[in-house]
């Protein structure tokens, strides 16, 4: 596993990524338990790699991969895989995930703001659920370093709870979602684990995210949000403008 970010070197106002927001992911028993909870699916994996092109030889980083389902999934695709997360316990659970499939990603202790790509452009730049522990801010930040890790015409995927539903609005979308998606504690996400991500993570609003993604040389291919409370971007880097 390489240490590819570059903390040391910012200055003294950079965010700290690497002071976890919301749930303590800090223990084996506690990723594991997160792992769990968020139903990993190799069939929904295999089918947004499908999705996106992903095959041999695909260049692919998936920043906060977590316990790695995703990236596992692509290298068992041939394709160039990296995973990048801040946390050395994600980390460690998902090169066992990887050990048991028989697969080598580069595995990268990073973050959306200091991991520093030194392979090839990528291809594809993935982020599932993630991207909500950075403030908006520095979500723009993320954004234009995925931007400039991704080749052009390169493939930028965006999966998260945010939201769509009118500001106005607001306690009745998150109250309905808090209800309907909590479950006991050992089966899935609890009512205490949604609200803390509401009061203590960054989670934002649809057309916020939009507009920091035209501001990073990208287009938007297409967006769905089957939920008011999440949604998915699908984006393309620009190709250069011919000149006259």
């Amino acid at each position: 596993m390489s240490q590819t970010g570059s903390n040391d070197s910012r200055p003294t106002w950079w965010f700290s990524e690497y002071t976890p927001v919301g749930t303590d992911l800090s223990s084996p028993a506690a990723v594991a338990s997160y792992d769990r909870n968020q139903g990993t699916d190799q069939a929904a994996d295999d089918a947004l790699l499908d999705r996106l092109g992903v095959r041999e030889g695909t260049c692919m980083v998936d920043l906060g991969c977590g316990t790695g389902s995703l990236i596992v999934q692509a290298a068992r695709r041939k394709a160039e895989a990296h995973g990048v997360d801040v946390s050395e316990e994600m980390l460690t659970h998902a090169q066992g995930r990887a050990r048991r499939v028989g697969v080598t990603p580069h595995w990268h202790r990073a973050g959306f703001l200091d991991y520093v790509h030194r392979a090839a452009p990528a291809d594809v730049v993935t982020t599932k659920s993630a991207l909500h522990q950075l403030p908006d801010f520095w979500k723009q930040q993320a954004l234009l370093n995925a931007a400039a890790m991704l080749r052009p015409g390169g493939t930028l995927y965006i999966w998260d709870v945010m939201f769509s539903f009118d500001p106005a609005d607001t306690e009745d979308h998150l109250q309905r979602w808090i209800d309907s998606a909590s479950r006991p504690q050992g089966e899935g996400f609890t009512r205490a684990d949604f609200e803390a991500h509401v009061r203590e993570e960054f989670s934002t609003y649809t057309w916020v995210l939009e507009g920091m993604i035209e501001r990073t040389g990208m287009e938007i291919i297409s967006r769905s949000f089957p939920r008011s409370t999440h949604g998915e971007f699908l984006c393309r880097k620009r190709l250069p403008t011919a000149r006259a």
